[in-house]
């Protein structure tokens, strides 16, 4: 409990000590910049006290259990007994699975990205759905761990897949709603946040830790870059998609407007 109760405390000084600037340049600006008092500072300290707390559990949370879960699926999920013996790539059908599933869930639970589909609905008067994007960002990213994964265990040049990827953003960005252009590029950021980024850095460590000639250092990290980039391309993806469907929907409409015309000319005596 005191050996707890220690690493607790160096904990909170240690993220004081990383918050600490924030406070000084909010604090600094809003008494020598803007020259005016500080409203309700009461609640301004507790609430900066809320985020230490919150802000060392998190972390005292990853090193005590996400990072060591992410270590301990990938390793039994590539271990011989269970993929089999011949250590082809496509032994590996359940390492791409559970990569997808947990870069899907995590994006969903996401609260950062939460927040910007949020005010995306608002601003756009409803076009935008809560639920719509969220599901888009959450495919890019499903398929972006899962094809980061397939590049850990081939342990082909991330530097392809990165290259490739960004061409195909650049053509959709040329073809793309301008209205959704945007959008699509700061979702890429707002995903790799605090619920996706550690599990997702756990699971590449543990797979290339685990993988046969695979190095953590070369190999383990990258998989955040596939999760800020396929969110673009879905999400740019989703919209092009909507804007064909509401297209077709509009020409099927004019045609049976126009038949529609043409028949009552023909029923005029």
């Amino acid at each position: 409990m005191i050996q707890f109760l220690t690493e607790l405390v160096h904990a909170i000084l240690a993220t004081m000590r990383d918050v600490l600037p924030i406070a000084v340049i909010l604090f600094g600006f809003q008494v020598f910049v803007l020259r005016r008092p500080i409203a309700n500072i009461r609640r301004v300290l507790l609430g900066f006290g809320f985020v230490l707390l919150g802000l060392t559990l998190f972390l005292d949370g990853l090193d005590a259990a996400l990072f060591p879960l992410g270590r301990l699926m990938a390793e039994q999920l590539t271990n011989p007994e269970f993929i089999g013996s011949t250590g082809a790539w496509s032994d590996y059908g359940w390492v791409y699975a559970f990569a997808a599933a947990i870069g899907f869930a995590t994006t969903v639970a996401e609260p950062a990205l939460i927040a910007v589909a949020i005010k995306a609905n608002q601003v756009s008067g409803g076009t935008v759905g809560v639920w719509g994007l969220r599901v888009a960002v959450a495919i890019g990213v499903a398929f972006g761990i899962a094809l980061g994964a397939f590049r850990i265990v081939t342990g082909t040049p991330l530097h392809w897949y990165i290259i490739a990827g960004y061409i195909v953003v650049i053509v959709q960005t040329a073809f793309a709603p301008r209205s959704i252009v945007a959008l699509a590029y700061d979702t890429g950021g707002v995903t790799t946040s605090t619920v996706t980024v550690p599990l997702v850095a756990a699971l590449g460590l543990g797979l290339a830790s685990t993988i046969p000639g695979r190095s953590p250092l070369l190999d383990g990290f990258g998989l955040i870059a596939f999760a800020s980039l396929f969110p673009i391309i879905s999400v740019m993806g989703y919209a092009q998609l909507s804007e064909w469907r509401t297209r077709r929907v509009r020409r099927g409409e004019n045609v049976v407007k126009s038949e529609n015309r043409g028949y009552q000319v023909e029923r005029r005596p």
